[in-house]
């Protein structure tokens, strides 16, 4: 039976190492960094944990659709991270988010949500585990620029409803993780 983890956190909270550390001995890992290059401390924790236990990881940079990536090879998926994506996702379907409509803002989310939906899906056809990074916007003091608000409004729905459908959620503070569902 597949696992769909959901992790959530401030910024620098220990999240990623964490979910690093959670199958640092586990072969046939598929890593999905949503930015273009993958932060030197994670590349280096991922090597050296790789080289300690004798495996290969997979490591894909820039990914766009989370889902074309999922095959039987990779029993377990890290998607790494969720406000990267949202962020991504949001320019590219409104370049100027000081004029989004609350349409748009709506369509972002359903793409962004159908898309995560897909790969939780398609994890779960595989009967794989999958491991969801974020960051927690509520955390955050309310910004003063409308795009960095829609930007926390999209990020915070889409938080919730992907936690909703997840089998284990929890909660990174200081370094030290909490399950909370």
């Amino acid at each position: 039976m597949s696992k769909i983890q959901f992790i959530t956190g401030g910024a620098a909270s220990g999240k990623t190492r964490w979910a690093i550390t959670y199958y640092q001995a586990c072969d046939n890992v598929l890593y999905l960094c949503i930015n273009k290059e993958l932060d030197k401390e994670i590349a280096d924790r991922i090597a050296f944990n790789n080289k300690r236990n004798g495996i290969e990881w997979e490591i894909v940079k820039d990914v766009d659709d989370p889902a074309k990536y999922i095959d039987r090879n990779h029993k377990f998926t890290i998607f790494d991270g969720l406000g990267a994506y949202v962020s991504r996702e949001m320019y590219a379907a409104c370049p100027n988010p000081e004029e989004m409509t609350e349409d748009q803002k709506k369509e972002i989310e359903k793409n962004i949500i159908d898309k995560l939906i897909s790969l939780i899906e398609t994890v779960k056809e595989i009967n794989g585990d999958l491991l969801i990074i974020t960051i927690e916007p509520g955390f955050s003091v309310c910004p003063e620029k409308r795009e960095q608000r829609l930007f926390r409004e999209i990020l915070g729905t889409v938080n919730q409803r992907i936690a909703n459908i997840c089998t284990d959620v929890y909660l990174s503070a200081s370094g030290i993780q909490f399950k909370i569902k």
